[in-house]
Parts: structure tokens; C-alpha cells; sequence
């Protein structure tokens, strides 16, 4: 039965932030994103979102638009019954802008699912495993790591990711707190390529000497600097996981292939659904722990990508916190509770997340 796209809408997708969602790189004052909205010949709706970080990707609204626009343009009357071969087809239209490509494939996923009647992590794996998010403490100051801090373990969280990479010295004394107030917890450090390898040593070696010793460095480093990866991780004695450094499946091969990190951070932003399950499948092969991570998205792509982890499974980190930090329905997960945890076992049909267009 064919599956024929009637009709394509792009618009912006926006929301408030509680607080400014710091990183060493620069940060975000409100959720602004752009929404897919692709409906069916039988009135079935699939929705997809791009998360737009400049200061990381270097990507525009202005350019996920425009291509969302011409490759919605392109999909009306084709079918997406066969969306893998559909998907594949349309991947150069996106060639250096992953955001687009991310809420294209999501919103085709999304319909195929919903008219199939499936939840979107069958199309990943037999059963959904159950997961369980980080919650991220942003550069700030040190009275707002610990308010922070305090309210998150209250409601059980139980793993802490703290951006570092601004002030050394003060980054320090953040750690310390939510160590302190988070003292069952797990602690992650995620330097968004601000350190050297010898810089990143020296910051370990003053946390330990507290008897903070973190499970996981994220980006330590630039990400084209292979040598000072290697180097954290052979000799930090830390999981080192790539986020920047590895946006496509032939940089995760280069990256595991060296040595250069034993960990990598899947994100849909980055690289997609297809392509972000071919980089998960490698990874798991070569041995290297698995990542779920997110930018600054909606309910709608978080538990899009929560789908695609419990379907994957083996995922022992989960950065899927966002949402956590956005004001309004757009924050609303049916599958996500205030302790962090998904459970997409009860999900029915495509991502279960509908978003209404803004103008």
C-alpha cells in the first residue's frame, strides 16, 4: 500500500528556557528550532525537528529552513513506504547542515511508524530498554550548581554532567559541589573541545586530589586533535567520548580505528537516524561505550532519540535532558518522568509526540 506524501510545512519552533544553557563554546537563551511537519494522502501526520547550535555546528535557521523548505517541496507525491531507499536518496540535499537531515528523517520515520502502528523503536531493535537520563549543570556560577544540584538529586537523578571548560580553577569548585550534593551520584565532564590533553591532566589530577574521580570526559579536546585524545585515553584512566569529532560514520572508523576515544555520543543532530545506528552498531562491534546525547531540543527529538536508544540498546550513558530545561508544552514527553527515566514500553505508534506549528 502506498504511503504518499500530500503536504509539507515548515516553521520555527520556539520556547523559554528557565535558565541560560551555558557551555565553554557559548550558549542558549531559548529553545530555537525549526519544525517539520509532513502529513499523508490518509491524513497521517509525521513531525521532525532540527535543533540549530551555531556556536557548535555552525549551522542557521536560516539554512535549515531553506532546505527543509526544497526537500519538502521534492517529497510531495513521492512514497514512503520503502524509507530507507527514500531517506537515502534525499541525504545530499543535506550535506553539511544535520539538523535539516535529522528532522527530515524524523518526520518520515515518524509517518511510516504512525501508519504502520508501531512505536518508532521497532524499526531499531525487538524490545526497548529502559533508560535513564543525566542531568546537565551548565556553566554558571557556584550558588547555581548547587540549587541546582540539590533539586535534581532530591527528585533522584543519580548521574550529573557538568560542562566545564571556561575557568579551570572555578570549574573545579563547581565539580566539588555537586559532588558534595550529589554524593551517590555519577559525575561526567563535558569540556566541548576547551582543553589540551595536558590542561585536561592537570584539572583531573586537582579533582582527584578532592577524591572526585568523573566516569566519562566528553570532548576533552578540538576535534581534530587525534593525538591529544589518544593521549587522555591511554593515560587518564577516564572513558574519553567523542561528541564534536565524530559526525559521521567515517569519523567514528578513524576515531575508534587509532585509538583516539573509547566512547562516542550519538546524536540525531549530528548525523541523523540511519547514519547514528550504523555509528552505534560500529561502535558496540570495536567494543567502545555508547552515548545518547542531544543539543538544545524539544520533547519532540529527545524522545525521538530515545526511541532509537532503547531500540539500539547499550547505551550506558544517556544525555537526553533538555527538556528539563525548557518552559512549556514543548517539554511534555509522554514517556519521560521527573526522576529522568524513559519507558517507551508503552508507547503505540511513531515518536507519540505531536507538536503545533507556530507561525
Amino acid at each position: 500500500m502506498p504511503l504518499l506524501v500530500k503536504k509539507v510545512q515548515v516553521s520555527p519552533l520556539h520556547a523559554p528556557l528557565y535558565a541560560p544553557f551555558r557551555i565553554a563554546t557559548g550558549q542558549h537563551d531559548a529553545l530555537e528550532n525549526v519544525l517539520l511537519r509532513l502529513e499523508l494522502a490518509d491524513g497521517i501526520v509525521g513531525f521532525g525537528e532540527a535543533a540549530v547550535a551555531t556556536h557548535i555546528t555552525g549551522e542557521t535557521i536560516a539554512r535549515t529552513t531553506s532546505n527543509l523548505k526544497e526537500a519538502g517541496a521534492a517529497l510531495i507525491g513521492e512514497d514512503i513506504a520503502d524509507y530507507r531507499a527514500l531517506l537515502y536518496s534525499f541525504q545530499e540535499r543535506f550535506d553539511g547542515n544535520h539538523a535539516a537531515l535529522a528532522a527530515f528523517e524524523m518526520a518520515v520515520l515518524d509517518a511510516f511508524c504512525r501508519s504502520m502502528k508501531i512505536p518508532l523503536w521497532r524499526l531499531f531493535g525487538a524490545r526497548p530498554a529502559k533508560l535513564s537520563t543525566d542531568i546537565t549543570v551548565v556553566i554558571g556560577s557556584l550558588a547555581e550548581a548547587q540549587a541546582w544540584t540539590k533539586d535534581f538529586y532530591t527528585r533522584g537523578f543519580r548521574s550529573f554532567k557538568v560542562k566545564v571548560g571556561r575557568e579551570p580553577e572555578l570549574d573545579v569548585e563547581r565539580v566539588r559541589i555537586v559532588a558534595k550534593c550529589a554524593p551517590k551520584a555519577s559525575i561526567i565532564l563535558d569540556a566541548n573541545q576547551a582543553f589540551t590533553a595536558s590542561g585536561m591532566l592537570k584539572f583531573l589530577k586537582a579533582l582527584k586530589s578532592h577524591g572526585i574521580c568523573p566516569v566519562l570526559l566528553e570532548q576533552p579536546v578540538a576535534k581534530a586533535d587525534w593525538d591529544g585524545s589518544r593521549e587522555l585515553t591511554r593515560v587518564s584512566g577516564v572513558l574519553v567520548c567523542a561528541d564534536e569529532s565524530v559526525g559521521s560514520l567515517a569519523a567514528a572508523v578513524l576515531a575508534l580505528k587509532t585509538g583516539a576515544v573509547n566512547a562516542v555520543n550519538i546524536k540525531l543532530m549530528k548525523s541523523g537516524f540511519l547514519e547514528g545506528a550504523a555509528i552505534a552498531r560500529l561502535a558496540q562491534a570495536r567494543g567502545a561505550k555508547l552515548m545518547m546525547g542531544a543539543m538544545m531540543e524539544s520533547a519532540l527529538a529527545i524522545t525521538a532519540g530515545a526511541h532509537l536508544a532503547a531500540g539500539l540498546g547499550g547505551f550506558e550513558f544517556i544525555d537526553l535532558d533538555t527538556t528539563f530545561f525548557i518552559k512549556g508544552p514543548c517539554a511534555r514527553s509522554p514517556y519521560l518522568n521527573a526522576k529522568g527515566q524513559f519507558d517507551l514500553s508503552q508507547a503505540s505508534a511513531g515518536i507519540g509526540v505531536k507538536v503545533t506549528p507556530q507561525s
